[in-house]
């Protein structure tokens, strides 16, 4: 496959898995709230049991996007070095470097 192809896709993956870990923790907070809500509210409690469930769900989803996140990393670091000398000046080769220092990578 074309190198700066792959450049991209790369790119493009470590880009989403970070923004789905966003997506999730965002979901998590607002979950949260909603349950407390509900609770204050004194809902029915079955309600409330789903809607703990899909805060869980969204809990366990955090972790798991972390790793996808940091394989999509070292795997783009690792493309990035190789290409280096072919392909430093290309806006694929420049965008990917810049996402790799802008990613932070979290245990």
């Amino acid at each position: 496959m074309d190198p700066k192809r792959q450049l991209k896709i790369k790119t493009g993956v470590l880009k989403r898995s970070s923004k789905e870990k966003v997506m999730y923790e965002k979901e998590v907070v607002d979950q949260t709230a909603k349950v407390e809500k509900m609770k204050e509210e004194k809902k029915d409690e079955h309600d409330i049991k789903k809607q703990i469930e899909v805060l869980e769900e969204s809990k366990v989803m955090i972790p798991d996007c972390k790793r996808r996140i940091k394989t999509a990393y070292l795997d783009l670091q690792e493309l990035v070095t190789k290409t280096e000398n072919d392909l430093g000046d290309t806006e694929e080769h420049k965008t990917a470097k810049q996402l790799l220092e802008e990613t932070k990578l979290e245990d």
